[in-house]
């Protein structure tokens, strides 16, 4: 009966976040007829995410959210560094690029993780991620100073920091 009460609240919790965000987005606030649709077609969204298993246990993973601040801060940060090597690499007049791919291990154990990883080194110039599978990411990067593993590592236990399913080395929690 517990899994059934937290299934139903967490379809409650969409369903009220879909909507507001509908609302938000649509700007129709006097219309009620289309505010019905709009009801309607959340409702209906919810629904079926439901019946073809779409919702689970990471579906809101609010465990995540207080760790996502500081790192987004920092990536922001680390994107700007990025930027900057790129673009001096870029107004050279020799370019001195030199592309290569490195693999770097994914110690995170859930798919969120893993995901926030990848995406975060594609978001970063100068590096996008090629491949996923069980051994890790597989990374291009332009130069060599973008293919510093160790830096990419660091993003890594980074993310493995907020992804609670994760043990990190050096971390005694």
């Amino acid at each position: 009966m517990g899994s059934v009460t937290r299934n139903f609240g967490r379809q409650v919790i969409l369903a009220i976040v879909l909507m507001v965000l509908w609302l938000l987005l649509s700007g129709y606030f006097d219309n009620p007829l289309l505010v019905g649709f709009g009801i309607a077609s959340v409702l209906f969204t919810v629904w079926m995410s439901q019946r073809a298993g779409i919702l689970d246990s990471e579906g809101v993973p609010t465990n995540v959210f207080p760790g996502v601040l500081t790192y987004m801060f920092w990536l922001t940060v680390e994107i700007g560094k990025a930027n900057i090597a790129v673009a001096v690499e870029a107004l050279r007049p020799t370019l001195k690029l030199s592309p290569r791919m490195i693999r770097v291990p994914a110690i995170q154990a859930s798919d969120l993780g893993k995901t926030i990883f990848a995406n975060s080194v594609t978001l970063t110039p100068g590096t996008v991620t090629v491949d996923v599978d069980h051994r890790g990411l597989v990374i291009h990067a332009l130069t060599e100073a973008l293919a510093d593993e160790a830096a990419i590592a660091e993003m890594g236990h980074k993310v493995a920091r907020f992804d609670s399913a994760t043990p990190t080395p050096g971390d005694a929690s």
